[in-house]
């Protein structure tokens, strides 16, 4: 068993302020199938940088092996796969990439096309192939989920967990983590937490935790308003007493007054110890809540269509040169419902989308779409996003204060709205659209794989958003514990 030794790491971004990691000190055997989660902009994908000495902060960090982060970028995505995939593995082992490929459910042809002309998905597998051709380093893996479908997110967990060796997982995919993963690596507000288990252990320990924090600072919030009553009034009864030392006789008897200053200091000493014990249960507080991730509520105010229904597909297939991308299909959308749509990388899913949305592509069958039909778009790509985020609103007809305010409560950081949109990462900038689509007031949200790159927590936020409000919705999303929560009908291609 080796370790990867991090010690007093500090890092922040040149032209920020705020530092990423700071005095950060971390332990991580290299045998652990290590699961890293965390809110975007946490630095999970900086963290695996430094490893990868990509960048470089101040501090120490020993690897016994190479640390190699994927996914590593493709300089010629027109050359083809086979020569992109081993371009740095020996000859005599390029056998393997064969069964590596298998493995991960691509055929051998895929090795013969341009890189380029494979789908999101099959792109995925194929550089997750070369990934695992390389026992001289340490795998680090970077959301490796997005863009996969339920099929491919299955196989990629069961490789991983087949490994006869360790690696680092960045994911925001619960049950793809607690699949593949023995240990968990949260990375806090406060700093980093490690513990044996997969995301749910973790998650089932943080929940526990938090619920015990939230009553213990209820508690003290009462006991310190009670202790600032009983200070506040004995220190009163403390200097009425004292002032009672020079108000004359009682029953015609002088005042003794060593007494009554000897009871008025006992009162005061009594109201000191009651400020001392209200500031210790003050500093108690105050070490609460520090990592309770604070998932503010959001709001949505869908249109009520004044009609019936939305959409209605019959024997519906997208065709490109004559030939269908997927099996025709039959649908109906009404008033709140949420369709998911399920199926294969490269079924069509997300042209039935562009369909919904009324753009002309080539098809067989019949789509109809309710007239005057309002639509909230969130595409499947966030990267085209640049410049300012205040003109980008103004731009978009978005009203900046409420995408602010809803950008806020997704956790992004104040600091964030004065900076370059090219600048955020990618789980960033898909808040923006997300932000931006919960600003618009429509009949029909239509969300194309919303949630790659966008954290845990701000998935659950979603969730209870769209219980709540109910919008009628059609979407695609390969997050299967967020599409069995939400999704009421699905619809597979």
């Amino acid at each position: 068993m080796s370790q990867i030794t991090i010690s007093h790491l500090s890092f922040t971004y040149d032209g920020d302020y705020t530092p990423v990691f700071q005095d950060l000190d971390l332990r991580l055997d290299t045998d652990w199938k290590l699961g890293l989660v965390g809110r975007n902009g946490r630095g999970k994908t900086t963290l695996l940088k430094l490893l990868a000495g990509e960048a470089e902060g101040r501090g120490t960090i020993s690897r016994p092996v190479p640390c190699l982060r994927w996914p590593r970028p493709v300089s010629d995505p027109m050359r083809p796969v086979r020569a992109l995939l081993l371009e740095e593995t020996p000859p005599e082992e390029a056998w393997r990439l064969d069964w590596e490929l298998s493995k991960l459910g691509l055929e051998e042809e895929v090795l013969d096309r341009p890189f380029a002309a494979l789908s999101g998905g099959e792109q995925t597998r194929a550089l997750l192939a070369a990934l695992f051709l390389r026992e001289d380093a340490y795998p680090m893996i970077d959301e490796p989920t997005n863009h996969l479908d339920a099929q491919g997110r299955a196989l990629v967990a069961d490789c991983l967990r087949g490994l006869d060796r360790g690696f680092l997982l960045a994911s925001h995919d619960r049950a793809f983590l607690d699949r593949c993963t023995d240990h968990t690596l949260a990375l806090n507000r406060t700093g980093p937490e490690l513990i044996r288990g997969s995301f749910s252990v973790w998650w089932g320990e943080k929940e526990a935790r938090d619920r015990g924090e939230l009553a213990r600072n209820k508690k003290l919030k009462g006991e310190i308003r009670r202790l600032e009553q009983a200070a506040r009034r004995t220190a009163a009864w403390s200097d009425k007493v004292e002032r009672s030392k020079y108000g004359g006789e009682n029953s015609g008897l002088k005042v003794d007054r060593g007494f009554v200053g000897h009871r008025s200091a006992k009162l005061m000493k009594r109201a000191k110890g009651l400020e001392s014990r209200q500031e210790e249960a003050i500093r108690e507080k105050s070490a609460l809540l520090r990592d309770v991730e604070r998932a503010d509520e959001l709001k949505l105010f869908p249109l009520t269509y004044p009609g019936g229904r939305l959409l209605e597909g019959r024997e519906l297939a997208v065709a490109y040169g004559g030939r269908s991308t997927g099996r025709p299909v039959t649908f109906t959308l009404e008033p709140g419902e949420r369709l998911c749509l399920e199926g294969g990388n490269g079924t069509g899913k997300t042209s039935l989308l562009r369909l919904a949305l009324g753009e002309e592509l080539p098809h067989t069958g019949t789509l109809c779409r309710a007239s005057g039909l309002l639509i909230s778009y969130v595409p499947q790509k966030s990267d085209h996003l640049s410049g300012s985020l205040p003109d980008w609103a103004e731009g978009q007809g978005v009203d900046r204060t409420q995408l602010f305010t809803i950008l806020r409560k997704l956790d992004f950081g104040r600091e964030l709205f004065e900076r370059d949109m090219a600048q955020y990462s990618a789980g960033q900038q898909k808040k923006v659209l997300l932000a931006a689509s919960l600003c618009r007031r429509a009949h029909l949200y239509v969300w194309d794989e919303p949630l790659n790159y966008i954290d845990l927590f701000s998935r659950m936020q979603l969730e209870e958003l769209i219980l709540r409000y109910r919008p009628t919705m059609l979407l695609v999303e390969h997050d299967r514990a967020f599409r069995e929560r939400v999704g009421t009908a699905s619809l597979t291609l």
